[in-house]
Order: structure tokens, then sequence, then C-alpha cells
């Protein structure tokens, strides 16, 4: 169960706060790359010196320790510079998704109180529609006025926040109700490094010319959490503004070695014909997870990066990224059963496997995954009761995912548990269903939701995207789901859509895929 195999190298420094790194690499690396993007490049010199008169900015306009401050746009050099002068200062950024509607821009403002709204030209009316009613009547800063406060306001003193206490607020998906703010501290965000570090984890060592492509969004854990691991270890992080599969090709042939992506974006990657031509040589890593993964697609994925090194992580916002990871030595090409897995759980960080009566079931046996690890959040923001019914008392965090752990301490995520269905007394699980249907030629996408059923309460409905040029016949994706899985697990009906519903971090949205099924119901199962 442990981490054999590992390269052990001195890590540069073993700082947990934003405050140290910035200062350690200020003196240590002042003229090597902290961000580029679209031809601006930011030293690390030049990042220290940034933060600095961006605090006096935000001093000028009285925020104080504890204060939110907002972010709406997309990936942008200026929102990193932005957050970390907060995390350096103990103020909280709040970076707010830019494909939301203003009213949902709203709950997020009027929830944190924010003093500042940070916005990008393009967003401009959104934020100025969120903030119109808002009791706080928030300030709206443009990214224009924000780079030249950047350029031009004053370094003023402050007092670094302490390693637990909040620099940053996630706001979750809210696939159902309203998001939930996890807040998270430097202690949180920097704490598994140096467990990872003193185990010698290879992929946790970065060479000086190593560069992190931040191309997934800002707003969720995947995007701002990269810019974390890069700034921590000193290194250029190229950041895009969106995800496009022709900009993360580009991005790896212009010396991208680190990444991370969610696997619908995999697939566009791989499949897209500009993959065929790439060279792929300089990516070292490439870190995936925040959904299930079909095993084919991880196939295929390999079979175009074979020199990257494939790393799962498995985590959410409430844990600050990754709490497990499937290494590279367990990915093949030809495919094997622990790609399945999500790996065992990285150093300082445990994993249980509980029951309902929250004590941990023997291996082999499903049950929900909960993790206890420094990186765990405190809390939801104002949310006493949502944070106590997701963490206990011993600080264990139940994460609503259904999983199985093996012999090994292998965790095998089967999926959210308000997601499984309940067809004839017996439990299926979306995921285990999609991954036998997602190998078929002719489909690009599916997702499994439960529907209504007289005879069993729920049946199993797949709903499956086409690939370009081919078309799907119901029976032949069922007959081919019945020669890979159990009987009782087979769709019993297929619909064909045009595209999968998703949320802003690419989540499937089988919510909105059940909703018409059970309009109207009151649903006595699932």
């Amino acid at each position: 169960m442990g981490w054999e195999g590992t390269v052990k190298r001195d890590p540069h420094h073993t700082f947990i706060t934003f405050d140290e790194i910035l200062d350690f690499w200020a003196k240590e690396r002042p003229d090597g790359p902290a961000f580029e993007q679209e031809g601006r490049i930011t030293s690390y010199g030049d990042l220290d010196a940034n933060t600095r008169r961006l605090i006096g900015f935000y001093k000028s306009l009285g925020i104080e320790k504890g204060d939110r401050i907002a972010w709406l746009g997309k990936n942008s050099d200026l929102y990193c510079q932005l957050y970390l002068a907060a995390a350096r200062m103990g103020a909280v950024m709040v970076p707010i998704g830019w494909r939301l509607a203003p009213r949902e821009v709203a709950y997020i403002l009027e929830d944190t109180g924010a003093k500042l709204v940070f916005v990008e030209e393009m967003f401009a009316d959104c934020a100025e529609q969120a903030c119109k009613d808002l009791p706080a009547k928030p300030k709206i800063i443009g990214d224009a006025e924000a780079r030249a406060a950047m350029a031009k306001s004053e370094p003023a003193d402050y007092h670094p926040p302490d390693p637990g206490e909040p620099i940053l607020q996630l706001y979750t998906s809210g696939t159902t109700g309203n998001p939930k703010g996890a807040v998270l501290s430097n202690a949180n965000l920097l704490g598994l490094r140096n467990p990872g570090n003193e185990v010698g984890l290879a992929w946790n060592f970065f060479e000086p010319d190593d560069c992190m492509l931040i191309a997934m969004p800002c707003a969720h854990i995947g995007g701002t959490g990269l810019i974390n691991i890069a700034v921590a270890n000193g290194i250029r992080s190229l950041v895009q503004a969106e995800f496009t599969p022709v900009g993360v090709l580009e991005a790896i042939e212009n010396g991208a070695t680190h990444m991370f992506i969610v696997p619908a974006a995999l697939q566009m990657v791989v499949q897209h014909p500009r993959a065929a031509e790439t060279d792929f040589s300089h990516l070292k890593y490439l870190m995936y997870g925040a959904a299930p993964m079909p095993l084919a697609l991880l196939q295929e994925a390999v079979k175009t990066m074979p020199n990257a090194g494939f790393l799962q992580a498995y985590g959410m916002t409430e844990t600050s990224g990754t709490i497990s990871i499937l290494p590279p030595e367990d990915h093949t090409l030809e495919g094997n059963e622990r790609m399945r897995s999500a790996g065992k759980a990285v150093p300082g960080a445990q994993i249980e496997v509980r029951g309902p009566d929250n004590k941990e079931v023997p291996r082999g046996e499903i049950g929900e995954v909960c993790v206890k690890s420094p990186s765990n959040t405190d809390g939801y923001w104002k949310l006493p009761e949502a944070t106590a019914s997701t963490i206990d008392p011993d600080g264990w965090l139940h994460t609503g995912d259904a999983g199985i752990m093996d012999e090994d301490g292998y965790v095998y995520i089967q999926d959210r548990i308000k997601d499984m269905i309940i067809t004839g007394g017996e439990n299926v699980y979306p995921a285990e269903v999609e991954n036998a249907i997602f190998g078929h030629p002719a489909v690009a996408e599916v997702a499994v939701i439960g529907v209504p059923s007289d005879k069993w309460g729920e049946e199993v409905k797949a709903c499956v995207v086409a690939k370009p040029g081919h078309e799907i016949d119901a029976d032949d994706i069922i007959g081919y789901a019945r020669e890979r899985i159990a009987a009782f697990k087979v769709p019993k009906s297929v619909d064909v859509i045009p595209e999968m519903p998703r949320n802003p971090s690419g989540k499937i949205l089988r919510r909105q895929l059940r909703e018409p099924y059970w309009e109207g119901q009151e649903r006595q199962v699932s």
C-alpha cells in the first residue's frame, strides 16, 4: 500500500503559505517566468512586486483580512495575480464561473458579501446586472483598471494570514439546489505537498523549465489548483482563457510539460485530427479526473501520448483537489483492471469506504468514500448544517461517492450515491454501464440514468451521442452492453441525443436528462 519506486529529491522549500512561497521564488528565481498568456510574461520577481502593489490597491479600497473579493472572467494572468495578492494579505478570492447567468452570479456575490468584483470587459454587462440590487453594493473594477492599479499602486504593509485562515472560496457545481461555498486556506491548498515530497513522489518534483498548462476553468479547483501547484514549485504557468482542443495541442507542442484535463475534454483532444500530427514529447505528466473515465478512452489517450505519465487524480472542491492518485505505472496500453480505479490515498491523506453506520466496510464491499486530510475544507460558508452533514465530528469528510476499496488500497469509484439506480431491488451504478457502452464504435458519449418503471421501480436508460458520420441502433447498443455486464444492468431503452448537457466544469448533468421522465411523479426510489 506504500508508494514504492519513486524518485527522492530534495524539495525546494517546505512552506505552506503563499506569502512565504512568493518571497522565496522572488529571491531564488526572480527572472524565471511565473505566468505567460498571449505574449505577456510575468517573472517571479514581477509577481512579487505586482502582488505587493495590489495589496496596496486593496487596502486603498478598504479591503482587510477575511473580506471577500470576486473575479468574473475567463482564465487570466490578471486573475492569478489578484488571487495571489489576496492570499498574501488574507483576503478571500471568489472566482465565479463566466458561463453563469446574472441571477446565478448575483446569488454568489450576495452569499459572499463581496466588496470588490473584478471583471473582464466582455462580462461587464453581466456584472452590472448581477450587482444592481445587491445590498452590499460591491465595487466593480474592469480588467484594464485593475492592470493599471497593479502597475502604479504603492505597496502597503500587511500581516500575512495564518496557514489555517481562508484565502479561497470555491462554489460547488450546484447540480441540485444553490451552490455552496467551500472555504479553503493556505494549509488546505498546500498541506499535501510536503508529505508527497517526503516520500519522494516523482510527479511532485519539477525542473526549472517545466510548464503547467492552465486550461481548465479557474472557478474550479481543477483550474486554480494548478496555479497553486505551479507557483509552489516556481515554474511557468501557460494560461489559456478557456479550453479548446487545438489550444491544448498547440500548448503541448510549445513546451507544456504538465496539465490537468477532464475526460470529456481529453476525448476532444485525442480525437481531434491534429492529434495525429502533434509532437507530444514535451508532455511529462497528464493528470485527469473530475468525472468517470471510460477505459476505452483512457487506452486511446495512452496510445496517443505514449511518453506521458498518466495520473488519475481523484478529489473534489471540498478536499482542495487531489486526495488519491493512480500512478503512471498502473497505466498500460492494453488496459488493466486498475485503470478503472482512482488509485490510492496520497501521502498525508486517509481514505476509508464506510457504510451507513459510519464504520469502515470490509474490503471489496461498496460504501461511501470518506476522507481525512489536511486538505479538507473546514466547512461551507454560512452553512453549518451542510457542513455538519458532510464532515463528521472526527474530521472525516463524506464525499457522496459510492466506492469499493481493494486489498491493496485502490479505490474504485462506482458513482455518486444519489445517481445510483435501484431496479428490482438491485443497485446499478451508471458509470459501470457507461463503461460497458462507451467502447461501441458508433458511440461518442454516453450517460446512463434511471427512469420510472411500474414493474421494477426504476429501469436503466442510456442516453448516447453518435460519433460524426455514424448512426446508432438502440437494439445494437443494448446487445453490445448485454455481452459485457449483468442482465439487470443492461439498458432497457436508449435515447439518441445531439449533445450532452454539462455544467461549467464539464460534468454531465444527469439530473437534466432525468427530469422529463420524473416530472409529475412522486419519486419513491433512487
